[in-house]
């Protein structure tokens, strides 16, 4: 079924009382049934920032022959100062914009087009914040307020979990685990519910805490601590400047990724790790993290740098910079899950800042897409070599394609089954067709003001994501 031709449906559907679209969703006050929205950093001179949201069929801001292409879809009730990064839910009509002007964390209603009350708790400015899909908790690393927040929605309880230099956060897709990570460390940390049978006594103003955990909250009665991670021999487990995890299709592996000489170590890896001890429900860990030796055989090097990556079935894609005649330039590994082997040594692609989280999505047509910032200061830049912020990867030809810079590649969102990408760089939206990486007329969703992350709203799953 064509695009315009199932809007047809959908608004027909409406018309006879159904207000549905696709499984199960209802049909927004809008009538639209693919939109991306769009993050807006000063719109104007009197306003902060502001949502709004495109017609991706036709890759218009305006409603479909209206004759005047001066409107725009926004979302209503939003107004924050700079809004960043969405965490796109579209599988529960969900999208949850941070913003770091105001550190506010604001849930948006896809199926109202409207924003709610934002998440209250968050204890200062977040360097990395996640919401479980249930929603019923929120993780935020704030590095400037040195703690790792859990706040409990369900009871409206924070937890401040002391942890200087925390700077990111990872969260299961199953939202049953969190990683934290701290800037320049070779630890990784996780947050658990105390259980009935774990009592923490007082005497002398100093707390008998269980093992491994470096702070627990509140000091009057603790319902939550923080733990390092520990062997089962009870020794610290040693990393290489982790930061950040990714994890298995089946939720049961956590891979962490050691940025190494990215950020200051020594070697890029990855760490394979079983999800089971991590998990923070009260009473539902089990089990045991393998000793320093066994993490060590489990772990793959990865020459070509790992600072992100996406797992896709039994593949990992890993991203990374690797430094060269002092220059950093970008890298793509391949690696068989199945085997734990590197099946595509790494492959040049766009330049970017070491350490740095960059943008990566699946798409249309086996294509994978990369997103990078600070590309003009890398080695392909500095190397008369052709340069751009954003690359396009075919997973089955393997064939690397660099798109022309236009900025720095802040958002991607991938709008399945229609074969395109929807793109923030620079400030502006642009438009690429995944058949053949040509960039599309984007003149009708060009925005006012400083667009800085994208996320396709009626996506079929939660995985149509970037930084989340």
């Amino acid at each position: 079924m064509g695009a315009a031709a199932a809007l047809v449906v959908a608004a027909a559907l409406a018309g006879c009382g159904t207000t549905t679209y696709f499984a199960g969703r209802t049909l927004p006050p809008s009538g639209l049934t693919k939109r991306v929205l769009i993050t807006i950093q000063n719109p104007s001179s009197t306003a902060s920032g502001t949502l709004q949201f495109v017609d991706a069929n036709y890759d218009i801001r305006f409603v479909y022959n209206s004759t005047s292409t001066n409107s725009q879809f926004s979302i209503s009730g939003y107004a924050d100062k700079l809004p960043t990064t969405i965490q796109n839910l579209p599988e529960e009509q969900l999208g949850v914009v941070y913003s770091s002007g105001s550190g506010d964390l604001t849930p948006i209603d896809y199926s109202k087009e409207q924003s709610s009350k934002s998440v209250t708790g968050l204890n200062g400015l977040s360097a990395s914040v996640f919401v479980t899909r249930n929603q019923s908790y929120v993780f935020a690393a704030s590095q400037s307020s040195r703690v790792l927040t859990v706040v409990d929605r369900t009871s409206s309880i924070s937890y401040p979990l002391n942890l200087p230099g925390v700077n990111s956060v990872s969260v299961n897709p199953g939202g049953s685990v969190a990683l934290a990570f701290v800037q320049n460390s070779n630890y990784v940390y996780y947050p658990r519910q105390l259980t009935a049978t774990e009592t923490i006594s007082y005497s002398g103003g100093s707390a008998n805490w269980p093992k491994g955990a470096v702070d627990c909250q509140p000091l009057s009665g603790p319902g939550w601590c923080l733990f390092q991670m520990l062997g089962s021999d009870g020794n610290p487990l040693t990393f290489d400047r982790p930061v950040k995890a990714v994890f298995s299709a089946d939720g049961g592996t956590a891979y962490v990724l050691n940025c190494g000489p990215e950020c200051g170590g020594s070697t890029a890896s990855i760490s394979t790790l079983p999800v089971a001890p991590l998990i923070y429900l009260q009473g539902q860990h089990s089990g045991s993290l393998p000793t320093q030796s066994t993490l060590n055989s489990s772990t793959i090097a990865i020459p070509g740098g790992a600072s992100n990556a996406l797992v896709d079935s039994t593949t990992l894609y890993v991203v990374g910079q690797k430094n060269t005649g002092g220059y950093w330039g970008g890298n793509l590994t391949t690696v068989n899950l199945a085997t734990n082997k590197i099946s595509l040594p790494a492959v040049s692609i766009s330049d970017g800042a070491p350490g740095a989280a960059s943008r990566m999505i699946l798409a249309d047509d086996d294509t994978l897409w990369i997103g990078m910032t600070r590309c003009t200061s890398g080695l392909r830049a500095n190397s008369n070599l052709a340069y751009g912020c954003l690359t396009m990867f075919n997973t089955s030809t393997n064939a690397v394609t660099l798109m022309p810079y236009n900025g720095d590649a802040t958002g991607i969102a991938a709008i399945t089954g229609m074969h395109k990408i929807y793109t923030a760089e620079g400030g502006q939206i642009y438009i690429y067709s995944t058949a053949s990486g040509i960039a599309l007329d984007n003149q009708y969703v060009t925005v006012t003001g400083t667009a800085y992350d994208v996320a396709y709203m009626d996506a079929y799953s939660d995985t149509n994501n970037t930084v989340y």
